[in-house]
Order: C-alpha cells, then structure tokens, then sequence
C-alpha cells in the first residue's frame, strides 16, 4: 500500500515538474512584445520629422534691399482663412509646389512671427470662391522662415499665373502677388511686376520655388 502510495505521489510531482517547464518555454513570447512597443514609441519622432515646416533656403539678401512691390488685392480674397502652410490637398489640379524662403526687411534681418496669407487659382484657373481650398496662412518661424506646399496657378482669361498674398508685420499689412518665369502671358498682363518674380526650379519634384519678401521698414 505504502509503495502505491509513494508511486502516486512521484507520479504527480513529474506532472507538475512538466508544467513548470512548459510555462517556462513559453515565456519567450515577451520578445516580440517587447519589440512592438519599442517600434511604437519611436514612431512619433518619425511623424515630428515628416511634418516639421521648417525651411533649408539659404538666405540670400543684400541691405538695403529693394521692398516688395504692393500690387492689388484682386475680386477672389476671402476673410477668415484657416491657418494652414498645406494648401496642396488630393484632387486639387495643379503642378505640385514647394515654395519656401523668408520674410526680412530693407536691412535683410529676418522677421520671426510675420503672418503670411495665401490663395489662389487651382491649375485650372479656378478660384474656391464657396470653400477655402488653396488659401490659408502661416506664420514665420524664429528664423523668419516659411513653407508653402501648393501647386501652380492655371491661366483665367487677362491674368497670367500667380499667386495673391499679404504679409503682415508689426500690424501693418502689404498685399501683392507672385509670379513665374518664362510664362508668355507675363508681357500682357497689366499688374505683372518682374520683381515679384518666384526663382523656380523645375528639375524637383515636387517643382520648387524660393522667394524673400522684403517688407518696408528698416
């Protein structure tokens, strides 16, 4: 009776020494957690990467440097734009662009904080008079710094391509526009202005363009 005894008990210690080594095999499963959640926590500095606005232009400016040219506002403003440097969206026609460069003054310091209003055509030529599709506003960074991310305007009849904005420093506002090289409709169109010309480069995809506005204070 005794050694039936001492059978069964050997017996139950073996089931039990096996079940604690297969928990044991198991634990290696933690791994793999460990690794997603590893992936998960670098994922936010690659969003902060992939959505800084900040420019690489260098800026190129000679003191005292030429101010903007003021041209009209136009027909096609509307109040009360979002703040929003990504005017580019799905389905908006156009060839894509990058235009990124600086706002300073006459003596070419950088103005941080100027606010930099944006709208125009689509590459159709038409306006988003009922909505805010391409118009928004941005403000520069500590450098004085913008990016856009657009695309060029079409033709409408009388206008060349451009585009409208208005920059604002210390509460005094100046309303132009910008416009392209090499566009046959820049010779008849009566507000064109050679110096409100984007340096555009065609060999980037997206198409990217630079221009500093100098505003007029000193």
């Amino acid at each position: 009776m005794m050694s039936r005894m001492r059978l069964l008990a050997a017996t139950v210690l073996s089931v039990l020494i096996a079940g604690c080594a297969g928990t044991t095999a198991n634990a290696p499963s933690a791994t793999p957690l460990a690794t997603a959640t590893a992936t998960s926590t670098s994922s936010p500095t690659s969003l902060a990467a992939a959505t800084q606005t900040t420019t690489n232009t260098t800026l190129a400016c000679t003191a005292p440097a030429a101010a903007l040219v003021e041209l009209t506002e136009g027909p096609y403003y509307k109040a009360n734009p979002p703040q929003n440097a990504l005017l580019r969206t799905s389905g908006v026609a156009g060839t894509p662009l990058t235009l990124t460069g600086y706002v300073v003054s006459r003596s070419c310091q950088p103005i941080a904080n100027a606010k930099l209003d944006f709208w125009q055509a689509d590459g159709n030529g038409s306006y988003d008079n009922s909505g805010y599709t391409l118009r928004g506003w941005q403000l520069t960074d500590a450098n004085g710094a913008y990016r856009l991310e657009t695309v060029i305007p079409g033709l409408y009849p009388g206008r060349t391509e451009h585009i409208h904005f208005k920059v604002t420093v210390n509460g005094q506002t100046y309303i132009s526009q910008l416009f392209f090289p090499g566009v046959s409709q820049n010779a008849s169109d009566s507000i064109y202005s050679a110096q409100m010309l984007v340096k555009l480069n065609t060999s980037t995809s997206p198409v990217s363009g630079t221009f500093t506005f100098v505003v007029n204070v000193a």
